[in-house]
């Protein structure tokens, strides 16, 4: 149940990683048990489960690690260089935006990038409720948010974003809500 915890908060590669450690320990116990109880279905489902499982640490804490790791050390060496200053696009996930008062609005969801060019569209921002539960997402176009290291700042109010029509499942717009026609059906 740790492990599962573990891996299903999503906190993170490392917590991830180690969340299949503790499968992987769960896994060789029970096949343990399978061997010396003579239970070839146990030893054999757990079996499989500790290659799964192994899998799972040699990608959260070696391949994803080294990415997130990378990610974070060219991040901090920009804050230090003459170039401009840099953070992962896999790192917008989460980070927080405020308002142009600095108000707590919410979290960063997701950033839409045109193919053309590579820049960012719109941001989807997630507001009001926990965990993912009763929370509202909107889409806020590029020219509206300014982009810093660690959070994401409106230009604009709360009540102004309060005003963009809230995002439904599976149904984002194909441009922000200023510019994207509105679909009144």
């Amino acid at each position: 149940m740790i492990a599962a915890m573990m891996t299903g908060a999503n906190l993170g590669t490392r917590v991830t990683g180690w969340g299949f450690v503790v499968f992987t320990i769960g896994s060789i116990a029970w096949s343990v048990v399978g061997l010396t109880t003579e239970q070839t279905n146990l030893l054999a489902t757990n079996g499989f489960l500790t290659l799964v499982n192994l899998i799972g640490i040699w990608r959260w804490l070696g391949k994803q690690r080294a990415y997130e790791d990378s990610g974070r050390s060219a991040t901090e060496a920009s804050r230090r260089s003459a170039y401009p200053t840099l953070f992962t696009a896999t790192g917008m996930a989460g980070m927080p935006v405020t308002t142009s008062d600095g108000e707590p609005i919410g979290k960063a969801v997701e950033a839409l990038v045109t193919c053309e060019d590579g820049s960012v569209s719109y941001v989807v921002v997630a507001a009001n409720g926990v965990g993912g539960i009763g929370e509202e997402l909107r889409a806020v176009d590029r020219t509206q948010i300014d982009f810093a290291c660690d959070e994401l700042k409106l230009r604009r109010s709360r009540d102004w974003f309060e005003s963009l029509p809230p995002l439904t499942d599976g149904d984002w717009p194909a441009a922000p809500a200023e510019i994207a026609p509105r679909d009144r059906r």
